[in-house]
């Protein structure tokens, strides 16, 4: 009898325990929502060249021509008249030197190609005296790198590598669409292509040979020699002499006087006497 109750307050007993077990533990976290990833703002897009790439240019990766100007120009063609007259004024000397020392600053070159030099007059060049030829050569560089898309940001009027004041060989450049103009006073040129160009060497092709305004401008006409004066001693001279004359004209005219009265007197006198010995006689 008892173990039959036992056995029938068993499960009531198994209840109770797991009930009040459940009940004692906490309940199970919820589960975290997952992170959701930071948005990433997308890379900025490189500036846009303001100057397409010539197809025959040598790019930057080429290190058969390094920056020797020479060997870029040449590997680009059509640059022949341009080597020849760096080589003649000795300017390519400047420019690599220049290309050498310099750290940041850099060097952009405008390179007109043989037609544009075939534009000017017969023999221009070789009547441009030797300063001028260099300064026309160095009219074509300037002393800082400019990116194909940095010429927009440019102050005008730009210094050139011929610039020996702040107001001579200057260039006004206008960057807009995909188009870079040159004024130079006297010519409006357009660069079509990059030639070359890397970090601090960038060489770009122009249609027209820039010719500066400065030489244009009239030369100042030299102010006429003043008339020379006279020597004061010359002066003295000459009126020292007038009086030596004055002086040897009043002696002779005195001269002349006193030997017009002796003949006077003498006459007289041989009158008187012819006279006197008449009377006695």
């Amino acid at each position: 009898m008892k173990q039959a109750i036992f056995f029938s307050l068993l499960p009531v007993l198994f209840a109770s325990i797991l009930f009040t077990t459940t009940l004692a533990q906490s309940p199970a976290a919820a589960p975290k929502a997952p992170a959701k990833p930071a948005p990433v703002s997308p890379a900025p897009a490189p500036a846009k060249p303001l100057v397409p790439s010539l197809p025959q240019s040598p790019s930057s990766s080429d290190t058969s021509s390094g920056q020797d100007i020479i060997k870029i120009l040449r590997k680009a063609k059509s640059f022949n008249t341009l080597i020849r007259l760096l080589k003649t004024t000795q300017i390519i000397n400047q420019i690599n030197a220049q290309l050498v020392t310099t750290k940041s600053g850099g060097l952009t070159i405008f390179a007109p190609d043989d037609g544009a030099f075939s534009q000017l007059k017969a023999g221009y060049f070789n009547s441009l005296g030797e300063r001028q030829q260099k300064g026309l050569i160095q009219f074509h560089v300037l002393p800082v790198y400019v990116s194909s898309s940095n010429f927009d940001s440019l102050s005008n009027p730009v210094l050139t590598l011929a610039s020996d004041s702040p107001n001579g060989y200057q260039i006004n450049v206008t960057a807009y669409g995909n188009s870079v103009n040159i004024s130079t006073g006297v010519v409006n040129a357009t660069l079509t292509g990059i030639v070359y160009s890397d970090k601090t060497l960038a060489i770009y092709h122009v249609d027209k040979v820039l010719i500066p305004l400065d030489f244009s401008k009239p030369k100042a006409i030299a102010p006429a020699p003043a008339l020379a004066k006279a020597p004061k001693a010359d002066k003295e001279n000459s009126s020292a002499e007038d009086g030596d004359q004055g002086d040897t004209t009043k002696a002779s005219s005195g001269a002349i006087n006193l030997i017009s009265y002796q003949g006077t007197m003498m006459v007289s006198l041989g009158v008187a006497l012819v006279a006197a010995v008449t009377i006695f006689s």
